[in-house]
């Protein structure tokens, strides 16, 4: 799916592998590392570091699901004289699976990595769906191990009691979203009449129905009632989901259960104990705030992340949640059950927070950020506005990037707190 953007269509992956123009300060340097986690998965990073002497500070850069080794405030980290840590979770390009709980060992790898090496300053930067991970991690690393998540929202042991989860000294978080699960929330079409059939509209519920207040390059203008009915068939589309995952998993456990006692030893029985279906959603990107821009309003362009039209965004093969295990639906899409929204951990977020929000976003909206903000419990905190949109692009042509006000704001809070 491509986006269109003021210098031209971009895919919708991988877009934090840009930093080009600008590289990396003359002199640094790149280190690749495999670690393994104590769950027994692989997960990788890179390390790089300023010319000279080795710093104390290490700034670290990861995202569940997308690949973050070139993003681009990297160069900004290294040139303010701090190493720079990006790391690839197990689940980089493929979702399917993922569950933020488990996804913490990565996380804690990828800690205690920097620890061993000496670093005293260990600062988080969460950007986008980032966010939610790393906030997850200060929360979860802050507390005695018997008070960690038990189990996932699925069911599944996290193993978090003993983890050794290194805590971290500062938090950044860029153009955060309120957690995958709230982000799902806000942009999943509530107007499916059956999710096994990706094609049914509940009509009065139809965000591109002129009936509704749809009109085309964000001149939607939906009524507060309309609205109002609309986030209420949001949450209950949800619950349904929720409802569905719940019972995937206990017909797979009660096979289980049933192979394993030998109640039931059947071929059928095993197949249904060693079988792990996957939900397929459909229509995950209505957002009404993409659609009428009078809504929470802010600099940002008609459409989505997924683009302009919004025929093709929602309806296409491409979004989120679109293939995804019971288990991690429940982790990490739900906005009812994921343990990673910001609305939970960043209560906990005590270290000293920079909070940068780009003012054309069309994930991450003003009052989503408000509340992040407010939410953070940290004293020392600060709150910078800065045009751009979602990963920090400039929003008109000519304009600087907002990227790189983001890089030298970001190199001046690290400096002031930790230099």
């Amino acid at each position: 799916m491509a986006i269109e953007t003021s210098t031209g269509p971009v895919n919708a992956g991988f877009l934090n592998t840009d930093w080009n123009p600008r590289d990396l300060p003359a002199g640094a340097s790149t280190r690749n590392v495999v670690l393994r986690t104590a769950d027994g998965a692989a997960t990788s990073g890179s390390l790089y570091l300023p010319a000279g002497k080795r710093p104390d500070v290490v700034v670290c850069v990861m995202h569940p699901r997308e690949f973050m080794a070139c993003h681009y405030l990297i160069p900004d980290i290294v040139a303010a004289g701090c190493a720079a840590w990006s790391q690839g979770a197990r689940s980089v390009g493929n979702d399917l699976r993922l569950e933020h709980e488990i996804a913490l060992h990565d996380v804690a790898a990828g800690m205690r990595f920097l620890r061993e090496q000496g670093y005293t300053h260990i600062v988080l930067l969460g950007n986008s769906g980032g966010a939610g991970l790393y906030s997850l991690y200060a929360q979860q690393s802050a507390l005695p191990g018997a008070q960690r998540f038990a189990r996932t929202p699925g069911g599944k042991r996290t193993g978090l009691e003993e983890l050794d989860m290194p805590g971290v000294q500062g938090m950044v978080l860029v153009g955060p979203h309120p957690g995958q699960g709230a982000l799902l929330m806000n942009c999943i079409d509530p107007s499916v009449a059956d999710e096994n059939d990706a094609l049914s509209v509940t009509p009065d519920l139809d965000p591109l129905d002129p009936a509704n207040g749809y009109r085309p390059k964000g001149q939607a203008r939906y009524a507060p009632d309309f609205v109002a009915r609309y986030r209420a068939a949001q949450q209950a589309r949800v619950e349904r989901l929720d409802a569905l995952a719940r019972g995937m998993i206990a017909a797979r456990q009660q096979a289980r259960e049933q192979v394993k006692t030998g109640a039931d030893t059947s071929a059928g029985r095993r197949r249904q104990a060693a079988h792990t279906p996957v939900l397929t959603v459909w229509r995950t990107d209505a957002d009404l705030r993409c659609l009428d821009l009078e809504m929470d309003p802010s600099d940002r362009h008609p459409g989505s992340l997924w683009g302009k039209d919004p025929y093709a965004s929602n309806y296409g093969a491409v979004g989120f949640a679109r293939f995804c295990t019971p288990e991690s639906w429940l982790s990490t899409w739900s906005g009812l059950s994921s343990n990673a929204a910001l609305a939970r951990t960043a209560p906990a977020i005590v270290q000293p927070t920079l909070l940068i929000e780009y003012t054309g976003d069309q994930a991450c909206f003003p009052a989503d950020v408000r509340a992040i903000n407010d939410a953070i419990a940290a004293r020392d905190k600060q709150h910078l506005r800065i045009r751009g949109d979602h990963h920090g692009r400039a929003l008109q042509d000519g304009e600087e990037p907002g990227r790189y006000r983001a890089g030298r704001e970001l190199a001046a809070w690290l400096q002031a707190h930790f230099l």
